[in-house]
């Protein structure tokens, strides 16, 4: 059987003990690690490898010993419970030996648990997709939906954040990978421990991992409101970790265009930021929309002339020195920023 998104995650999160195996796939192994976990916890229970209830055995290791799997699968413990194997890493060179176990099974054997990277349709997707008592699904690098990132926190312990915070643990679940943000959650109820109260977006913010983006973020709020002193430092740190001029220039234009866009907006600037495209993250709304209020619509146009300007240098063929021309037109939308009238 082929699962659906849908449906996988509904097999997951509640697994048939009497399907044969299922087959784990996709090209994030952070992902299909973290959907395996699952899958074992809600199967099994606790205490699993305690109670020698789970059999790991890494796929290459099959190839030396081709009973292996088959004998894992109909071995029995002195625990009672739902049994497992596990085989890790696996390739599309198994699929006769998986093939093998899988026909052999029979009710009360261990359920056959295969990860795999990227497969294409034939080999092992083929024989799980067309087993009548087995099923495949693919696990795909699409954010986290709200009933996962739910679910996440109640696992955490963590009371319903409220309406915000919600907002940037789902903008967070977007812009970094699985494990990080599981990692911020762990981070956020250990943050919370003894805190009753709702989550803050104020206290996702103290848990919330480092990146580029914030950076970028920073030296971008340093140059809206005129903080001049702060435009260099930031700079020097996102040129360290590798970002280029352009991608900065790129940011730039993005940010004073959403900010002329909302101090544009008839409803006003907060008005105008809540219905920004791309949409602007919880945090930072009322944040930009002060800025959009402070700089007026003549100075912003002038700020995007600046930057449509340094782009076009940027992507010229002249030898001109990329980040010393960024971080000159930064200071100088910072000086125009702080300019009265």
């Amino acid at each position: 059987m082929k699962f659906s998104t849908r449906d996988l995650a509904a097999f997951i999160k509640k697994p048939d003990p009497a399907r044969a195996g299922l087959l784990l796939y996709g090209g994030d192994p952070m992902r299909v690690a973290l959907k395996r976990q699952e899958l074992l916890k809600n199967l099994l229970g606790p205490g699993a490898e305690e109670e020698m209830r789970l059999t790991r055995l890494p796929a290459a290791d099959l190839f030396k010993d081709k009973a292996a799997l088959s004998d894992a699968v109909r071995a029995t413990g002195f625990f009672p419970g739902p049994r497992a194997v596990l085989v890790e890493d696996a390739t599309n060179r198994e699929a006769d030996i998986v093939r093998s176990a899988l026909e052999d099974w029979q009710a009360g054997d261990a359920m056959i648990v295969v990860t795999a990277g990227a497969l294409k349709p034939s080999g092992l997707r083929k024989l799980f997709e067309g087993a009548a008592n087995a099923a495949a699904g693919g696990i795909y690098d699409d954010p986290p939906t709200r009933e996962e990132i739910e679910t996440g926190l109640r696992e955490a312990g963590l009371a319903e954040p409220t309406r915000e915070a919600m907002g940037v643990l789902f903008d967070l679940a977007r812009s970094i990978d699985p494990g990080d943000f599981r990692q911020t959650v762990e981070k956020l109820a250990l943050y919370k421990l003894g805190d009753e109260s709702p989550a803050t977006p104020g206290d996702v913010a103290a848990v919330a991992p480092l990146s580029v983006e914030a950076e970028l973020d920073d030296l971008l709020h340093a140059t809206a409101e005129a903080r001049t002193g702060d435009i260099c430092p930031v700079l020097r740190r996102l040129e360290a970790q590798g970002t280029t001029p352009v991608s900065i220039a790129i940011g730039a234009t993005r940010h004073f265009r959403a900010l002329h866009a909302a101090a544009a907006d008839p409803g006003g600037a907060t008005a105008g930021i809540a219905r920004a495209r791309p949409p602007v993250p919880w945090p930072q709304r009322d944040r930009m929309a002060r800025q959009a209020q402070s700089w007026g619509i003549r100075k912003l146009e002038e700020a995007l002339t600046h930057l449509m300007d340094a782009d076009l240098r940027l992507r010229s063929a002249s030898n001109v020195p990329e980040m010393a021309l960024m971080e000159r037109t930064l200071i100088r939308l910072a000086h125009l920023g702080s300019a009265r009238g």
